[in-house]
């Protein structure tokens, strides 16, 4: 069963400690995951809590989401599964370009030179 929960509109104050704090009053937390901007370092101002149990998780769900915490209102909602599109990556590797058709010049009536099937 889920016990991972989504917390958005967190303040950049905020600490894994801090979480941890929180979300205990409620039950074990077992995990607290606080994504960083790669290039910064600075937290990107949401978490990821997990509960020992369903319970728990609930209850601070219906306790949490909406309260005000460190000058924010929290959205706590339970975390749902990622789901993989393929990848990121160019949208049509094949052409031999850059992947993004009609990414050159405007030409050709508003197509760029690989908007309608490459050069003529």
């Amino acid at each position: 069963m889920n016990t991972k929960m989504y917390v958005g509109n967190l303040s950049f104050d905020a600490a894994e400690e801090d979480l941890r704090d929180l979300f205990g009053a409620h039950g074990e937390v077992t995990e607290v995951f606080m994504p960083t901007d790669r290039d910064s370092g600075r937290p990107r101002g949401f978490a990821f809590v997990s509960m020992e149990s369903a319970d728990g998780m609930n209850a601070a769900i219906e306790t949490l989401n909406g309260q005000e915490y460190m000058g924010r209102a929290l959205i706590v909602n339970e975390a749902k599964p990622q789901v993989s599109n393929g990848g990121g990556g160019y949208r049509d590797r094949g052409n031999g370009g850059s992947g993004y058709r009609g990414a050159g010049r405007r030409d050709d009536n508003g197509y760029g030179r690989g908007g309608r099937g490459g050069r003529r």
